[in-house]
């Protein structure tokens, strides 16, 4: 059995395989316990996105229906132009407390998933064999907790709620333009397929950093873990020339 001095980093592969398919793994673990939660917080998404379209589609009513027969009326009249102003402030309270609701709401659920997340990582981990530790470095299997559980922290909380906000935005935004101005929207189609192959493009060439970033991760974890944690044991071995061959073959760490 190797020692505890010649594990490798587990690493992380340079792709991920069936991207789809481990997200909608990942949405089946947050519906088994947040269900009802996770509908609210679409209802809420959506109530704050028409709240904030709702506004800027009144800036058009505000000159045509408000602003212009007032500059040509010889007795002006403030109230109606004063009710229309409460009617869309009333339309962007409910959009802000919409929001603060449904991130508040985010917060339950995304420290839920991820105590549940962490519990069934530990009970999986009491059930592995002896092998497994002794071929896994001990940083590399805590960055699984760490780093890796703050990523899906981060995609939980933030990614998934700005994906559906922006799903919800695009169209609300497209129907609205179509209704004041078709040839403007053409326009805006255009440059936003451009935009679109733009940002592709550009994933496309960081998805790999950020991978290699979490294996760099692991990689530092594992090095703190074995050998600035566990210089006594390197010592009493005498296993200082074996690491400096290991640096020799590539290894990322002395």
């Amino acid at each position: 059995m190797a020692g505890p001095i010649n594990r490798v980093p587990r690493g992380i592969k340079s792709q991920v395989e069936h991207p789809g398919k481990l997200l909608m793994r990942l949405m089946r673990y947050i519906f088994r316990d947040y269900k009802v939660h996770c509908i609210v917080v679409v209802l809420l998404i959506l109530a704050g996105v028409l709240a904030n379209v709702q506004g800027t589609m009144f800036t058009k009513n505000l000159i045509d229906d408000y602003i212009t027969p007032f500059l040509l009326s010889d007795t002006p009249n403030f109230t109606p132009l004063a009710q229309a102003i409460a009617r869309v402030a009333c339309f962007y309270a409910a959009g802000v407390c919409s929001v603060y609701i449904y991130n508040r709401i985010m917060v339950v659920v995304t420290q839920g998933v991820l105590h549940d997340l962490r519990t069934d990582l530990f009970a999986h981990m009491e059930k592995l064999p002896i092998r497994y530790f002794d071929t896994h470095a001990h940083g590399d299997i805590m960055s699984v907790y760490t780093n890796d559980i703050d990523t899906l922290r981060q995609m939980i909380s933030q990614s998934i709620p700005q994906i559906i906000n922006s799903a919800f935005m695009i169209v609300s935004v497209f129907v609205s333009m179509l209704i004041l101005n078709i040839p403007l929207t053409l326009v805006t189609l255009v440059m936003v397929s451009i935009m679109l192959f733009c940002t592709k493009q550009a994933t496309g060439r960081s998805g790999r950093y950020f991978m290699e970033q979490q294996r760099n991760l692991g990689a530092v974890n594992g090095y703190i873990e074995e050998m600035m944690q566990g210089q006594k044991v390197v010592k009493v071995f005498c296993h200082e020339e074996e690491r400096l061959k290991m640096r020799s073959r590539g290894y990322p760490f002395p």
